[in-house]
């Protein structure tokens, strides 16, 4: 988030206190000061990033994102039922960025391994018109926590109000997300505007997982009124421990799809029509 906002401020306007926190290595390590344009008067020892982190990196073109996503493998030391969970869901959200946020400084992304919980936690950013203004291209949310709802729901895109979205967007990127987190037992938040939505954990591991369309009705909490983010901030877990076939998976979360598109079409046509 840091480095998507000094994005949109001069360089020389960007001023930093002494750090004195042990994480200052570390964040001069992501490249957090590089994209502040600061000098932050820590030595640092490098060390190799493989199996550790990917560091800060701005993605503002398809070909910026098939490349980190190339680099990503190798560099966080995933197999390939690890891997494909995680380069899909960053393909998703990313291409969510370059396609809707309208932003020239496209999305921040880094990623971090957790020995000790064995996991990966991935940080998106963006500062461009932010879930509301997205949605409400095509439909009507009245604040930002309403349009975190619909964002979240399947088959919704500010694209178009067909039910499912178009061929090139089909309102699938957050659902799939989501969805993968849930069945995984994942966190996953989403901040935009003065709203954020947090999935959390179910409270028992042995409970049935069950894939909702309404986000609302899945295990989670949510906020308003927190400081405005002019864009969108979204992360999320993937734990090595537990991720499922990613086949088996993605045939789960395509059938609560179909199920819950089809039952709001229905809906729709069932509604009185007057002339």
């Amino acid at each position: 988030m840091m480095a998507a906002l000094s994005a949109t401020v001069q360089k020389q306007n960007i001023h930093t206190a002494p750090f004195t926190a042990a994480s200052a290595h570390h964040l001069e390590r992501m490249g957090l000061f590089t994209f502040l344009g600061v000098n932050p008067k820590h030595p640092v020892t490098e060390h190799e990033s493989a199996g550790r982190f990917i560091p800060l990196q701005k993605i503002t073109s398809s070909e910026d994102l098939s490349r980190f996503i190339t680099d990503m493998v190798p560099l966080l030391h995933l197999d390939k039922k690890h891997a494909e969970p995680i380069k899909y869901v960053v393909s998703e959200i990313v291409r969510n960025v370059l396609e809707h946020a309208h932003t020239p400084e496209g999305a921040f992304i880094c990623a971090q391994y957790y020995r000790k919980s064995n996991r990966i936690g991935i940080g998106i950013a963006d500062t461009g018109i932010g879930v509301l203004s997205s949605i409400n291209h095509s439909y009507d949310a009245k604040n930002d926590l309403e349009a975190l709802q619909l964002a979240l729901m399947p088959g919704i895109t500010g694209t178009t109000k067909r039910e499912g979205g178009t061929e090139q967007n089909a309102g699938a990127g957050l659902f799939f997300t989501k969805s993968i987190a849930t069945v995984n037992r994942n966190h996953f938040v989403i901040y935009s505007g003065s709203a954020m939505y947090k999935l959390l954990k179910p409270l028992a591991t042995t409970a049935k997982v069950m894939l909702h369309a309404d986000p609302f009705a899945d295990r989670h909490s949510k906020k308003t009124m927190l400081p405005y983010w002019q864009g969108t901030v979204v992360g999320f877990d993937i734990s090595l421990d537990t991720t499922k076939e990613f086949s088996q998976l993605l045939d789960l979360i395509r059938d609560t799809y179909a199920k819950a598109l089809a039952e709001r079409k229905r809906t729709k046509y069932r509604k009185p029509q007057f002339i």
